[in-house]
């Protein structure tokens, strides 16, 4: 029996709050007497293997890498796009938190387009600038997955 799968082994993904991986296997394992698909994902940031099963991929928000043409555009707004007013730091802090848990690259990229202008301006507090360090590792270790892309273009967000 053969079964249609979201995701294939070898493909390029990103997990909200823990970056890349690739899909190294789909296996069926029992847990609690029970037998699920699995993907198993090797982060590559942590360095982690991480199993989802199939049937939940689409409730974590793990998508594919982006590609090439929606880079363009996310290269637009980190480069023109307007910053958040400024917010109280606990309450900016959850927006950008908020952002970040979507696992689109857009709001990272603006999360780190925010936290860069703002640490030019004054140092950020320990929170923020943790957040600001995993958000662009996230963001940078995504784009180099994605085909096309030139060192240049990663330098944007660096």
């Amino acid at each position: 029996m053969e079964v249609d799968f979201l995701f294939q082994i070898g493909d390029n993904i990103v997990y909200p709050m823990h970056g890349v991986g690739i899909i190294k296997a789909i296996e069926e394992k029992e847990i609690s007497g029970q037998k699920q698909q699995y993907y198993v994902i090797k982060m590559l940031i942590s360095d982690m293997q991480v199993m989802i099963p199939t049937g939940k991929i689409l409730s974590s928000s793990i998508r594919p890498v982006t590609d090439i043409i929606a880079l363009k555009h996310i290269i637009h707004i980190f480069q023109h796009g307007e910053s958040e007013r400024l917010l109280p730091w606990k309450q900016r802090f959850k927006v950008n938190m908020d952002k970040i848990k979507t696992g689109k690259i857009q709001e990272s990229a603006e999360v780190v387009r925010d936290l860069k202008r703002m640490k030019k301006e004054k140092a950020l507090n320990t929170s923020e600038k943790k957040m600001f360090d995993n958000a662009h590792e996230f963001l940078i270790s995504e784009l180099r997955l994605i085909k096309g892309i030139t060192e240049n273009q990663i330098k944007i967000f660096s």
